[in-house]
C-alpha cells in the first residue's frame, strides 16, 4: 500500500530562482552578443487598460528586460482604444526593425478580438508564442517561438532532472495558452517528455480519479485551491499554474495571489511542488525572455538582424 511522503519531504520547485538562473545565463550571451558587434534585443510590449494583474506583469517584463541588458519599451493605452487602432500598432511593431519581439498584453478589452490580434503579430516576432503558425510549428516538431507558459513549465521539470519519460501526466484546462500546448510539449519524443498525457476540462467526468492517477499533475484552470488533497496520488509532482487575486484584509493590498493548488493540504503529499507566487510565474518572464533573444537572432525565422 502506498502512503503519503512525510510532511517534511517534499521539495519545492523554485520558479524563481530558476528563472534568475536563466535571466544569468541570457545577460551572458547578450553581453558577448554587443561585443561582437550585434545588436542590443529589443522587446515591445502593448498593454490596454489597468487591469492589476496584467500592470504587475508587464512592469515585472521591464525589469527583466534591464536585468538582461534587453531594451524595452512599454506602450500604454486606454481601453476605449478601438480594435483598428490597437491593430495598426500591431502593424507598426511588425514593420520596425528596431523590434525583435513584442507582446499584447491578455486579457484585452470584450470589444477587441484576442483572436484578431493575436494572428495579426507576425510569426517571427511573436514571442509569446501564440501565433498559429508558431503553434502549427510547435505541434509538427518543427523549431518555433514556443509558448513562455509550458515552455517554463518543460524547463522547470528540466532543470529539478524530475523524470517524465513514461509517466502519466494530467493537465487540468485546456486553454490555447497553457493547457493545450503544455499536452502536447510533454507528450512529445523529446527530453522532458515522452509522457503519457490526458488532458482534462470542464466536462471532464470522474476529475478526481483521473488526477489521483497522475505522476505529474499541471493544475491551470484558472480556479483558487481547486485541487485538494483527494485529487492528488502521493508522490505526485505538481506544477501549480494558476495565479488569482483573492480579497484578503491581512494583506496591506488587500488582496493575495493563490494558485489552482491548495497547497497546505496537497504539498505534504506531493515530492516536488510549485509554489504561488514564486513557482511557474518567473519562468513565463524567463521564457519570454528567451524567445526575444532567439528572434534576435533568427533561430527559427532568419532575421537580417541576427
Amino acid at each position: 500500500m502506498t502512503t503519503a511522503p512525510d510532511a517534511t519531504t517534499y521539495r519545492l520547485i523554485d520558479g524563481k530562482q530558476t528563472a534568475e538562473a536563466i535571466k544569468e545565463e541570457i545577460a551572458t550571451e547578450v553581453t558577448e552578443r554587443k561585443a561582437a558587434g550585434h545588436k542590443t534585443p529589443h522587446l515591445a510590449a502593448i498593454l490596454v487598460g489597468h487591469d492589476g494583474g496584467s500592470e504587475t506583469y508587464v512592469r515585472n517584463k521591464v525589469l527583466a528586460c534591464e536585468r538582461v541588458g534587453f531594451e524595452s519599451t512599454l506602450l500604454r493605452y486606454e481601453d476605449t482604444i478601438t480594435e483598428a487602432e490597437l491593430l495598426a500598432k500591431v502593424a507598426e511593431l511588425n514593420e520596425d526593425p528596431a523590434i525583435d519581439g513584442f507582446i499584447v498584453q491578455l486579457p484585452l478589452p470584450r470589444h477587441i478580438d484576442t483572436n484578431k490580434v493575436i494572428e495579426a503579430v507576425r510569426p517571427e516576432k511573436d514571442v509569446d508564442g501564440f501565433h498559429p503558425m508558431n503553434i502549427g510549428r510547435m505541434v509538427a516538431g518543427l523549431p518555433a517561438l514556443l509558448p513562455a507558459t509550458p515552455s517554463g513549465i518543460v524547463e522547470l521539470l528540466r532543470r529539478y532532472e524530475l523524470p517524465t519519460d513514461g509517466k502519466h501526466c494530467v493537465v487540468i484546462g485546456r486553454s490555447n495558452i497553457v493547457g493545450t500546448p503544455v499536452s502536447i510539449l510533454l507528450a512529445k519524443n523529446l527530453e522532458p517528455g515522452n509522457c503519457t498525457v490526458t488532458l482534462c476540462h470542464s466536462r471532464t467526468q470522474n476529475l478526481a480519479e483521473i488526477t489521483r492517477a497522475a505522476d505529474i499533475l499541471v493544475a491551470a484552470l484558472g480556479r483558487p485551491e481547486f485541487v485538494t488533497a483527494d485529487m492528488v496520488k502521493p508522490g505526485a509532482v505538481v506544477i501549480d499554474v494558476g495565479t488569482t487575486r483573492v480579497e484578503d484584509a491581512t494583506k496591506k493590498s488587500g488582496w493575495a495571489l493563490k494558485g489552482d493548488v491548495n497547497f497546505a493540504e496537497v504539498a505534504p503529499l506531493t515530492s516536488y511542488i510549485t509554489p504561488v507566487p514564486g513557482g511557474v510565474g518567473p519562468m513565463t518572464i524567463a521564457m519570454l525572455l528567451l524567445n526575444t533573444l532567439r528572434a534576435a537572432k533568427g533561430e527559427v525565422y532568419p532575421s537580417k538582424n541576427s
